[in-house]
């Protein structure tokens, strides 16, 4: 009896060890992959005399998005988050150096274009260093030295104006690995004679010029309006739920007029952008809220669904859950497809017109310094 209980001991521990280590392999699989990151935070002067600077950034906003969500590191593409400040506009607190923090880094790239839309311009102080240390402060920056992080500021006075040194504000966002690339809206010498070149050397960003009153020239393609149309049908996907529900679509449906009254061309370039995973609204929208996991079907009270869904029962609703996000890969997949094509006869045009009406713009520079910068973060990026 005595040698029958050691040997069961002996099995049951030897059972304890062979198991232990596939229950850690387990464990370990389990936890999600953690995604690289792209923080951008897009400082504007709003002064009198930024109008044109205003417009380039909404002209621009989807095709700097598109670029960005291409970019892989190591094979797996990134979570963007993007802020936006102002800065330099009397109805902003003085106070606070008139400057203000318009979003914090956020998903939310219908808030981000809704913003943007808003801004108006009043002339004022404009302190670069004081909105950079704000920017660099105020921030959920992340801690890991693999993801890209990036101030973008752009103004047309003296970098050095204000109470915070530029040196200083520089200096404290390369220490938590944030680069700030500097936009002079002027002349190229006079940008480097108002320093706006040495604060970029500081955070080993990078010194552009442009001319923020040139009007941007959109090219528009054949798959165009192939691409809204599908575009329209991707908006039929989304299932609006609870108290930010309405506001969510309301808002979706706004940023497409938005885009839409600039150009057929922005159109597309939005539609493409929503068809990326960096596009997500689980915030408000059901398909997404369910696929990510963030609420389950059965929890949803039925007041907070749209009213076609309240009547129906739980393997109901997943049904239609289910085919909503079908009819979306589906979208998704066409727009992308589409917009490939698009890629290649806008390469063309701009072969042949030699990029006349994009040189010197916000988000060609903006395009262009991304692209540096992620490659010695060793992202893809096309």
């Amino acid at each position: 009896m005595k040698k029958l209980a050691i040997l069961t001991c002996l099995c049951a521990v030897i059972i304890f060890m062979t198991n232990a280590p596939i229950r850690a392999d387990e464990k370990e699989k389990a936890k999600p992959e953690k995604k690289p990151l792209i923080q951008i935070a897009l400082l504007l002067d709003t002064s009198n005399s930024m109008d044109g600077l205003i417009d380039q950034a909404k002209a621009q906003l989807w095709t700097v998005i598109n670029q960005l969500a291409m970019a892989k590191q190591n094979g797996k593409k990134a979570d963007l988050y993007v802020a936006l400040y102002e800065y330099g506009n009397n109805n902003l607190n003085s106070k606070e150096g008139w400057i203000r923090c318009v979003l914090a880094l956020t998903t939310d790239l219908d808030k981000v274009s809704e913003e943007l839309f808003a801004l108006k311009t009043k002339g004022g102080q404009e302190y670069c260093g004081k909105v950079i240390d704000t920017a660099a402060t105020a921030l959920d920056w992340s801690k890991s030295n693999n993801d890209l992080k990036a101030i973008y500021i752009a103004g047309n006075e003296p970098f050095t104006q204000g109470n915070v040194a530029y040196q200083d504000a520089c200096k404290k966002a390369i220490e938590k690995g944030v680069i700030v690339n500097t936009i002079f809206c002027g002349n190229n010498a006079e940008g480097i004679r108002t320093k706006w070149q040495d604060g970029a050397k500081l955070a080993d960003g990078q010194y552009m010029n442009i001319d923020q009153n040139r009007t941007v020239a959109h090219v528009d393609a054949p798959q165009d309006k192939k691409i809204n149309e599908t575009g329209r049908k991707l908006n039929d996907t989304y299932v609006p739920y609870g108290d930010a529900g309405k506001d969510g679509k309301a808002r979706q449906d706004a940023q497409d007029k938005n885009a839409g009254s600039i150009s057929t061309g922005n159109s597309a370039q939005r539609n493409r952008a929503k068809a990326q995973e960096q596009y997500r609204n689980d915030r408000w929208d059901l398909v997404d809220a369910v696929k990510n996991g963030k609420v389950k079907l059965e929890d949803v009270k039925d007041e907070d669904l749209p009213e076609e869904m309240r009547k129906m029962t739980l393997e109901e609703k997943k049904a239609y859950i289910e085919k909503k996000y079908k009819e979306r890969e589906e979208a998704k997949e066409e727009i992308n497809r589409l917009s490939e094509e698009r890629d290649k006869f806008v390469a063309e045009k701009r072969k042949e017109e030699a990029e006349a009406g994009e040189k010197d713009t916000l988000g060609k520079n903006m395009r262009e310094s991304l692209k540096k910068a992620a490659e010695k973060k060793n992202f893809k990026m096309k």
